[in-house]
């Protein structure tokens, strides 16, 4: 049977750990005691930047989608020693997709009054991009790297040949002021929030669902053909899944993952403080591919490092059960919160949170909840339920 690599397990339970957590909601536990460094310092990493930039928190959408590349490798490996023919692993890889960008749309569509035909949720993004990342688990490390570089820059290219708004632009339709104070100028203004070529197809495809009111923008900037960009940071992904499997011995492939980390965030910043392309989450700028593709290959540096090579694995083995399932994780993350929280206010009145102070209110409601969502991991571990897709 083939051996799991724990370091992977480890870093995706780390990430899901980082999602649910917002139920933590430590900006208001920030905005309820002013002037705290601190407290300030861990809201601001439990949200998205405005536009450019990067919190900690902005990281959970690259490193998931990075680790279902660094994956992908022994999954394809599983199937073959099971002896499945290439047909019906292609069959089960065209399911997979159609399964994951329909569970983002319906976890997109969680309290609306119809279906909300959105796909910039995480599982929807790596759904769009899946097919083709399988399709590079067979090719030679020319094919991989060639795919990865040709994405990043005809991605980039098609950005810059869609044109700026022009003087009588209404930026009503984007949502935002002309003089917004995010607005980036020079060739980075065509990454501007809503403005863009993403912005342009959005406009143009979302229309063609059913939906209570026609789609205008996106207030966060979010965009369907971020799914490219997102399939690049799966290649990254691709590349150090093939590191792993290589097997070159724990040591040099940490050197590896840090050559990596260090090429990608150096070329990010090399062209974001150029001008020629800015670090920008939420449209997935291919400099954000490479900056968050570096962070992602630095943070499995440090779990291998820590798992893999010096063998710490008991203080980890809290995320491993996380990691393990991911997917059941995800979904509890945007399902089961509030009712959770509902039951504990019912059974334990409006007030059980408060007896830290009013400040800690959703700190401590929120570390109930998280409880609850592990102990039911844990129990699934424990009896040997994964959730696969």
């Amino acid at each position: 049977m083939q051996k799991r690599i724990e370091s992977l397990d480890v870093y995706r339970g780390f990430v899901m750990f980082l999602m649910m957590a917002e139920v933590w909601h430590l900006g208001k536990v920030s905005e309820a005691l002013p002037g705290n460094s601190l407290w300030s310092f861990l809201a601001f990493n439990q949200d998205h930047v405005p536009w450019v930039g990067c919190s900690l928190h902005d990281m959970i959408q690259p490193s998931f989608s990075f680790l279902v590349g660094a994956a992908l490798p022994f999954s394809i490996l599983s199937r073959i020693k099971k002896g499945e023919t290439k047909n019906k692993m292609w069959l089960h890889t065209l399911k997979r997709s159609l399964i994951l960008i329909l569970l983002g749309v319906f976890l997109r569509s969680m309290w609306k009054e119809m279906t909300y035909w959105t796909f910039e949720d995480t599982l929807s993004q790596i759904g769009l991009g899946y097919v083709f990342l399988f399709f590079l688990g067979f090719k030679n490390n020319k094919w991989v790297l060639g795919s990865f570089l040709g994405i990043v820059f005809l991605y980039w290219l098609a950005f810059m040949i869609y044109p700026l708004p022009g003087a009588d632009f209404d930026y009503n339709l984007a949502g935002i002021s002309k003089d917004w104070e995010h607005n980036l100028s020079g060739i980075s203004a065509h990454f501007n929030k809503n403005t863009n070529l993403a912005w342009a197809f959005d406009r143009w495809f979302l229309n063609l669902f059913p939906r209570e009111n026609t789609f205008q923008n996106n207030g966060g900037g979010y965009a369907t053909l971020s799914f490219i960009p997102t399939l690049a940071t799966m290649i990254l992904g691709l590349m150090a899944g093939n590191l792993i499997k290589a097997k070159p011995g724990v040591e040099i492939l940490i050197r590896k993952f840090l050559i990596y980390a260090a090429v990608l965030i150096i070329t990010a910043l090399i062209v974001h403080f150029s001008g020629i392309c800015p670090i920008v989450k939420r449209i997935w700028t291919p400099a954000w591919v490479l900056f968050s593709g570096g962070i992602c290959f630095l943070f499995l540096a440090i779990f291998t490092w820590l798992v893999d090579w010096k063998e710490i694995t008991k203080p980890f083995f809290w995320l491993k059960i996380i990691g393990m399932n991911s997917i059941a994780a995800y979904v509890f993350a945007h399902t089961i919160d509030a009712f959770i929280k509902r039951s504990f206010e019912i059974h334990l009145g409006t007030n059980y949170a408060q007896f830290l102070g009013m400040p800690f209110e959703t700190l401590v409601s929120g570390s109930l909840i998280l409880l609850v969502e592990w102990l039911i991991l844990s129990w699934m571990y424990k009896k040997g339920i994964f959730i696969r897709i």
